[in-house]
């Protein structure tokens, strides 16, 4: 048994005195260059609303549903993704037990009951995304209230029903009207209690703020404008709403668990280029800024948001909105946020776009996206997409190409970064090509494997792990020196794994 402690210097371990073995090491790797994997964020969208990904069928048993989702995660961990983004409320529902939302039907069967779960499933997901060694980003849509007009089948403890005044009906749905400070109130409560109670890595939103427009249809929200609007016009009021719910998330999320990641995925057009100059050079049909309210532009300058993803569906030189021109117009437009990009895999020899059936559209897409600096993630939507028996080739490419690497997610440009510190590890040998790493610190959620060379100077990267309650398991003999990986995705100092 070998041990190496030291005193953490973020201020989340334990205070331990050094031992004569962590000068020894820093001896022994003083000399020896680490390629540490790259950054960049690699995530799935796992969307639960309709069943699209997860569960495949509301009345499927648990131990089905835990399957699937297993295979899922084995899936894109043979890619070497590193996170998932993961539906959890998708219209006033949710796929947790709260007293804050009924039970969502995607998930037992009948909206607000629940027969077959014994546990609470949102935890299982959490601690076996852990087990697989990625992030657990957790996927709310806030002003999505139901997904039809047909409110037979929703639940007496709905908001419909508790609080109708909320309530605006709009095209085929109903939506919580973003003006109403009790909305908003009630929203940051949702957050707040998903931040307490669970181990998430990421909150997470996508691009449903105000509605999408339909032509004819009015959002009746004047009542609350009248109140609420304080001298501005109502496009500018709309937005400043959607403003305030972002900052109070944020404030939310990072004042209980500043390791949390805050992230939204916009439409991706925040404005064409001949209603302003500042915007893409698109034809898009709707914007997020003059149809959805959004601004994701001021989110990034205040440092409201760790990371933007704009979701880039379209092929590369799609005429009205080309992949390309969007790539390169919010890498000129990336503040204080690290931006990521959202891919639309689920077009692939799927869409009236020519240019999805070539099996390369999605390889040119990651492969651009990668020669960006400013570009430093991807998220593929959805998660069944990639895992059709049809697209096998397509995934081996990605196996070969843009996915080949372990990559570890990037470090939040709002937080001051803390690499370097020391790990506290103890190793025990349970054979030759097996042993055990029990890591004192409950913040690291990670190790990374060395393997050095035979002149002992340069540490080639082998693969990441998980750490899962204080326990890592190598099964590699050619390890030679770990890495710890921490909440904040901090890489510590080398530890020598003694042979």
């Amino acid at each position: 048994m070998y041990s190496c402690s030291a005193q953490r210097t973020t201020g989340l371990g334990a205070s331990v005195i050094e031992s004569p073995a962590v000068e020894k090491s820093t001896n022994k790797i003083a000399h020896i260059i680490f390629k540490d994997p790259a950054r960049s964020f690699r995530a799935v969208w796992v969307a639960t609303v309709a069943n699209i990904d997860w569960p495949k069928n509301p009345n499927d048993s648990f131990e089905k549903m835990q399957k699937d989702y297993i295979d899922l995660l084995e899936f894109y961990k043979k890619m070497h993704f590193n996170a998932v983004i993961v539906q959890i409320r998708a219209a006033g529902d949710a796929l947790y037990p709260t007293h804050l939302a009924p039970w969502s039907k995607y998930l037992t069967g009948k909206q607000g009951e629940n027969s077959k779960f014994n546990t609470d499933p949102l935890e299982w997901l959490i601690e076996t995304t852990h087990q697989y060694g990625m992030d657990f980003h957790a996927w709310i849509n806030p002003y999505r209230a139901t997904m039809t007009k047909d409110t037979s089948l929703l639940s007496e403890v709905h908001d419909f029903y508790k609080h109708p005044e909320w309530m605006v009906p709009y095209g085929t749905k109903y939506y919580y009207n973003p003006g109403l400070p009790e909305v908003q109130q009630h929203l940051i409560s949702i957050v707040q209690d998903i931040t307490n109670r669970y181990h998430i890595d990421g909150l997470h939103l996508d691009d449903y703020f105000y509605p999408y427009k339909t032509e004819g249809a009015l959002f009746k929200d004047q009542k609350a404008f009248a109140q609420y609007g304080n001298g501005q016009n109502i496009d500018d009021w709309r937005r400043e709403n959607i403003n305030h719910l972002i900052k109070g998330i944020h404030s939310t999320v990072k004042s209980k668990k500043p390791w949390v990641s805050f992230g939204v995925s916009p439409f991706g057009v925040w404005k064409n280029n001949h209603t302003d100059p500042r915007g893409s050079n698109t034809r898009a049909g709707q914007t997020t800024f003059d149809d959805l309210y959004a601004d994701p532009l001021v989110w990034m300058e205040k440092g409201w948001i760790d990371y933007l993803a704009p979701q880039l569906y379209w092929s590369m030189d799609f005429a009205p909105a080309a992949h390309k021109t969007l790539v390169d117009w919010w890498t000129n437009e990336k503040k204080k946020s690290n931006i990521y990009i959202g891919y639309g895999a689920y077009k692939i020899f799927n869409n009236s776009d020519p240019a999805w059936a070539n099996p390369n559209e999605i390889i040119d897409q990651l492969t651009y996206g990668s020669k960006q600096s400013e570009i430093t993630g991807q998220i593929i939507f959805s998660a069944k997409s990639l895992m059709q028996p049809g697209l096998q080739e397509i995934v081996t490419l990605l196996k070969k190409g843009p996915f080949k690497h372990w990559v570890l997610p990037p470090l939040s440009p709002l937080n001051s970064s803390n690499e370097g510190y020391p790990l506290e590890a103890t190793v025990h040998e349970v054979s030759q090509e097996y042993f055990k790493v029990n890591v004192a610190d409950p913040n690291i959620t990670k190790l990374v494997l060395y393997s050095t060379n035979a002149n002992n100077n340069l540490a080639e990267l082998l693969g990441i792990i998980p750490v899962h309650r204080g326990l890592a398991h190598i099964k590699n003999p050619k390890v030679t020196f770990v890495k710890g990986v921490n909440r904040f995705n901090e890489l510590s100092k080398a530890f020598s794994i003694d042979k």
